[in-house]
């Protein structure tokens, strides 16, 4: 096979494949075959049919396209890897000589396959880069925060009748009307004034109404067949409550926590302040490496895969192609796609693998964030063939984290941070590895061993075999 590349620009290429009748014709050979089983002719048994009889009453050409789609997949598949690039897209394939439907058996199959590939470009020296992130400083201000975030945990909602402030939670019915028909809405839903997590400016309508009090305003939804659209929402606090935090003392201390002082409380949530800034650093580190790389290369992203992405991401929303919400996400999904392949060729060039604990790791975590119960989760993305993709987003989250063991990681005081605690070491992934080698020589040890241990019976046998030997010794 013979193939030959064309840049048609730099994230799409033509090839150009020539495949001589000689290596086509194994397929051929099966071709006949599979036709030979499936047609009845007088005079032959199904399946013993030869192909001279097929080419005269099925016809060579039939037999020669049987061939070239089994075999045209395997061809393409040589000649993109031959080429390497990678592949974005599925191939558009042309055919554009066959071997000989006429005369004698010869000739060659000559296909071009155009397909959108991904943009080639240069990494940086990880071991070049820095990055900076906020140093760890923990302040009494911090102890108090992680405090009242405890006392919330023991805190009691109590009714109140004035009106509802920030740190509230309100009881509240929701109702969105869309050019005069109402298009959603919801009740007795709680929600704390504050979060944010809801709708845009709900905070601040709710904020000043009092019990059985109702404010409308403008927003966009946030989820649903409407999310996105404008709406006209009307809310109703039917109910507005505080929260009551218990007093602390060493009282508190000892039903909220294994301590019996305050002192001793505070201490440990320092400690727990200062677990969680340190892995609030390992993330910006991350990010930030990140965002080095976006500066360092410069590619110029496939329009092809970003208009399929917006494609997939409307069909998920339930919107026809062409809908005004494709240009409010055209920014996001090409950055979205942009750094996919960045993360990608990083993967590659650390020679990233992705274990079956991890992905199964990521697979459940996925399934908490749909609401889903594991099992039906991962049978759902068996099903829809989103394994592989599944696998490729493992490959990039980890990517960055071996990245970062190149990276030196300084924090806003210039000093070095160690984060091997959350991205690991090539060290410690030796040891791991050799750990499993070990383990793995060691069962196929005892399963060997467990194969050449005899049987009771065979003991006896042996025995027996023995007694006799020795009886005929004595004989003579």
């Amino acid at each position: 096979m013979k193939s030959t590349v064309e840049n048609l620009d730099p994230a799409r290429i033509k090839l150009t494949v020539e495949v001589p009748y000689e290596e086509l014709g194994p397929s051929l050979d099966a071709a006949y075959k599979e036709i030979g089983s499936q047609v009845q002719i007088p005079g032959f048994r199904r399946g013993h049919v030869p192909p001279r009889i097929i080419d005269q009453r099925v016809g060579r050409a039939s037999v020669i396209q049987e061939a070239v789609n089994n075999k045209l997949p395997d061809f393409y598949r040589d000649a993109i890897n031959e080429s390497g690039r990678v592949p974005l897209s599925q191939p558009d394939i042309e055919v554009t000589e066959l071997v000989n439907v006429t005369g004698p058996q010869g000739g060659q199959l000559v296909f071009t396959a155009e397909v959108t590939v991904r943009p080639e470009f240069e990494l940086p020296e990880l071991g070049e880069l820095d990055v900076t992130v906020d140093a760890v400083e923990i302040t009494d201000a911090d102890v108090d925060s992680e405090l009242d975030n405890l006392r919330a945990r023991f805190g009691s909602l109590k009714s109140v009748k004035r009106a509802a402030k920030t740190g509230d939670f309100v009881t509240i019915d929701l109702k969105a009307v869309i050019d005069g028909e109402e298009v959603d809405s919801v009740s007795g839903v709680s929600y704390e004034i504050g979060k944010g997590n809801m709708l845009e400016g709900l905070d601040d309508a709710l904020t000043g109404l009092k019990t059985d009090g109702s404010t409308t305003f403008t927003t966009k939804l946030a989820g649903g067949e409407h999310a996105g659209e404008e709406a006209e929402v009307t809310v109703t606090a039917t109910a507005v409550k505080e929260r009551e935090l218990p007093e602390v003392d060493d009282e508190f201390a000892q039903m909220a926590s294994e301590f019996d002082t305050v002192d001793e409380l505070r201490e440990d949530l320092r400690r727990q302040a200062a677990e969680r800034k340190t892995g609030d650093q390992a993330i910006a580190a991350r990010d930030a490496l990140l965002e080095r790389l976006r500066e360092a290369v410069s590619f110029e992203v496939p329009e092809s895969v970003v208009e399929d992405e917006i494609k997939q991401h409307l069909q998920a929303e339930g919107k026809p192609e062409g809908d005004p919400h494709a240009d409010e996400i055209r920014d996001d999904v090409t950055s979205g796609v942009r750094d996919q392949i960045l993360l990608d060729v990083l993967a590659e060039s650390l020679d990233v693998s992705v274990t079956q604990d991890e992905l199964l790791e990521f697979l459940m975590q996925t399934a908490q964030q749909y609401g889903m119960e594991p099992a039906q989760f991962m049978q759902g993305a068996q099903q829809a063939g989103q394994i592989p993709a599944f696998v490729s987003e493992v490959a990039r989250n980890k990517s960055l984290a071996m990245g970062l063991r190149q990276v030196t990681v300084k924090d806003s005081n210039g000093q070095t941070v160690d984060l091997t605690e959350f991205i690991g070491s090539d060290e410690l992934d030796a040891e791991a590895n050799a750990a499993a080698a070990a383990e793995a020589a060691a069962d196929q040890a005892d399963e060997a061993a467990d194969e050449v241990v005899v049987s009771p019976a065979d003991a006896d046998e042996s025995a027996d075999s023995g007694s006799s030997a020795e009886s005929a010794d004595d004989a003579e």
